[in-house]
């Protein structure tokens, strides 16, 4: 069984289940899920830039109504819940945790913890952090030992 840690920032949806499930053909894949919902992981400033960078100005504009603290926590608890429910569905072992601080060491924890194959990390984009090399794949590419691809989310946040 190939075992993959799978990092997100909001619940999957069907493409996105589809195109990580389907990666590795018809090997039956195990999915570890680190899910750190938006609000705790970027500031709104950066969020924004990414917005305007992607022509989505109305987007940029509502980024103070993005959830933070406790409410963010209470999506981000749905999303893995939803998010794991689907890659059940589609035939995939599943089991997740919300990283509330410090992603990085949770993400080399889990990939040591289960002896991953590869890491995913699969997020909208980023571009301030992406340009920068400080987005969560780039720094995983220095930490975690195994395999790390970028994937970029079917949905906006």
């Amino acid at each position: 069984m190939f075992t993959s840690v799978l990092m997100i920032e909001k619940a999957l949806t069907s493409a996105d289940v589809e195109f990580v499930t389907t990666l590795h053909g018809d090997e039956t894949v195990a999915f570890h899920v680190l899910l750190q919902p938006r609000g705790d992981q970027a500031d709104r400033l950066l969020r924004a830039i990414d917005d305007v960078a992607l022509g989505e100005i109305d987007e940029a504009a509502r980024e103070g109504e993005t959830p933070e603290g406790d409410a963010a926590a209470t999506q981000g608890e749905r999303a893995l819940e939803v998010s794991l429910i689907a890659l059940r569905a589609s035939g995939s072992e599943a089991e997740g945790r919300l990283i509330e601080d410090h992603p990085l060491d949770a993400l080399k924890e889990l990939v040591d913890e289960v002896k991953a194959d590869e890491v995913i990390v699969l997020t909208d984009p980023h571009y301030v952090e992406e340009f920068f090399h400080r987005d969560w794949a780039s720094k995983a590419r220095h930490k975690v030992g195994v395999p790390v691809l970028k994937l970029f989310s079917h949905s906006k946040a």
